[in-house]
């Protein structure tokens, strides 16, 4: 019996989205369907699926698409159960946001084209040694990678005084670990020391921020999609204790951040949407697509860097901070 009431809430989760059916008849026409499956609710994965929609939807028409969109609340099972269910109702294409998407969609199918988003490094998602920067098969998508060695320089170029910088993300993330060990290697060629702060899940990233606020300088924090759903934490920590974080995307900039080199993810999405509007109508061959990239703008928090008495170098632009 507690077998059964522990699976419960997967089965019906499956059910409800096995409800959805494939491809669907508009008026005499085809639409094309496409399951969406997000990591977690925060702003960057949420604008990142909003410009996805809204250039397919402008490439292929009012009616010629529909959407199956699911989010699976930060829980790698539970983008399983969403990709699988998408399988089961045989969608022209899956959009994966963030990588443990990637992950589930790629041990799901081989066959049903695969497009991400807002996943940093796919050779490290994906495990593929010497990544080129085409992943091949039914996959491919978009990076928000940015240059990992200008984050190493901005700490530099606001705390050159520093001497520690903890190193805060979460352990379940293959893509923040690969943006640490580059960071980290850069910091230490830059004479800083670094420290190691990875936490499980939101419920120990409150005592992991803690420790590294009481042991650091300076707190450098990836592109990590736990971080940027639980930036008020770490605001909440790190603020009264004086103690600055850089943040690797505009969301945890402004969530927590004195300064970050974030990507526009809304255009991410529009690139992404871009591309399945291609393999959709068969102008492309997804095996065949490189991921692709947009550029970085340099940001600040305004109301942070007054907080802690900080002035701001040149060529930073204000964070944009959602009400």
């Amino acid at each position: 019996m507690k077998k059964l009431l522990t699976a419960l809430p997967a089965v019906l989760l499956c059910l409800g989205l096995c409800a959805c059916s494939g491809s669907q008849d508009t008026g005499g026409e085809t639409a094309y369907t496409v399951g969406i499956c997000q990591l977690v609710q925060h702003e960057a994965l949420d604008a990142a699926t909003q410009g996805f929609q809204d250039a397919l939807v402008e490439s292929l028409g009012e009616g010629a698409v529909e959407f199956d969109l699911q989010n699976a609340q930060n829980d790698s099972n539970t983008c399983s159960v969403i990709i699988n269910s998408f399988v089961s109702n045989g969608v022209d294409l899956i959009l994966a946001n963030a990588t443990p998407a990637l992950q589930a969609a790629v041990a799901g199918t081989g066959e049903i084209p695969i497009l991400c988003t807002s996943v940093t490094e796919y050779g490290a998602a994906l495990d593929i040694e010497n990544f080129d920067g085409t992943v091949g098969g039914n996959i491919s998508g978009t990076s928000d990678l940015t240059s990992l060695d200008q984050q190493a320089a901005m700490i530099r170029e606001w705390f050159p005084e520093a001497e520690t910088v903890g190193m805060l993300y979460c352990s379940s993330e293959a893509n923040s670990l690969y943006q640490v060990e580059v960071v980290w290697a850069e910091l230490e060629a830059l004479g800083y020391t670094c420290l190691d702060f990875p936490f499980v899940d939101s419920t120990d990233l409150g005592a992991v921020c803690m420790a590294a606020s009481e042991a650091c300088d300076v707190i450098f924090v990836p592109t990590d999609n736990t971080v940027a759903a639980n930036a008020g934490i770490i605001d909440n920590i790190c603020r009264p204790a004086k103690v600055p974080v850089m943040g690797g995307d505009n969301g945890i900039c402004a969530g927590c951040g004195v300064a970050a080199l974030p990507i526009n993810y809304y255009e991410l999405g529009r690139i992404t949407g871009g591309m399945a509007a291609r393999i959709l109508t068969g102008e492309a061959d997804i095996s065949t697509m490189p991921i692709e990239y947009t550029t970085a703008v340099k940001t600040y928090n305004p109301e942070i860097c007054e907080a802690l008495g900080l002035a701001v170098p040149e060529g930073y632009t204000p964070v944009v901070i959602a009400e």
